[in-house]
């Protein structure tokens, strides 16, 4: 399986993004060099391409086939893609706080801690839909991992979307999210443009 090792901070400021959309509370005080060079129209529409990808963890192809599912439901393409991309699994983890970052949240889910309806689901791309409850495994709420983690996401607002009760390592997708409810810094009609070429 192909991973991304680039690091964080660095393709953040390539891109242009705030590290704490992918959970990262640092910041970096380097700016970039091309900052103030003029993009072409198509040098736009593939850097938000870049920025959804790396945001929610995708890689091209799977990217493309998100991309042609949102094409063919009802409704406008691009915020189709960016509520398919929102109810992935590992990103209604990290929504709900249970991972601390994105990458965590991919793991966690990897490697069998969560539950969908009562059954373990290890594919971080699992689809989400309205009415799954999602919870952490009875076995893994006691690690010294999840005590930490709660920690750290103790003060992070969940979307409104969803039911969450950190105690009980539960929460509920009440609903699909709009595009309204999604905070993600993307233009997805840049990226419509790019791939109806």
């Amino acid at each position: 399986m192909a991973v991304n090792r680039v690091p964080v901070l660095k393709r953040c400021r390539t891109l242009g993004l705030e590290p704490s959309y992918l959970g990262y509370d640092k910041k970096s005080n380097r700016t970039n060099a091309r900052a103030g060079k003029k993009v072409s129209e198509y040098g736009l529409q593939l850097r938000e391409k870049q920025k959804a990808k790396f945001i929610y963890g995708v890689l091209e192809k799977p990217f493309r086939n998100y991309y042609e599912k949102a094409d063919r439901m009802k409704g406008q393409t691009g915020e189709n893609l960016m509520v398919l991309l929102e109810s992935r699994l590992d990103s209604v983890v990290f929504r709900m706080g249970f991972a601390r970052t994105r990458r965590e949240a991919r793991q966690v889910v990897g490697h069998k801690h969560v539950l969908v309806n009562g059954k373990c689901v290890n594919i971080p791309s699992y689809l989400i839909k309205a009415g799954d409850v999602i919870e952490i495994r009875e076995k893994s709420r006691s690690l010294q991992r999840y005590k930490d983690i709660l920690e750290v996401t103790a003060g992070r607002l969940y979307p409104e979307w969803m039911d969450v009760d950190k105690e009980a390592f539960k929460g509920t997708v009440k609903n699909l999210p709009s595009r309204e409810m999604i905070d993600v810094p993307v233009d997805e009609m840049l990226i419509v443009e790019l791939y109806s070429k």
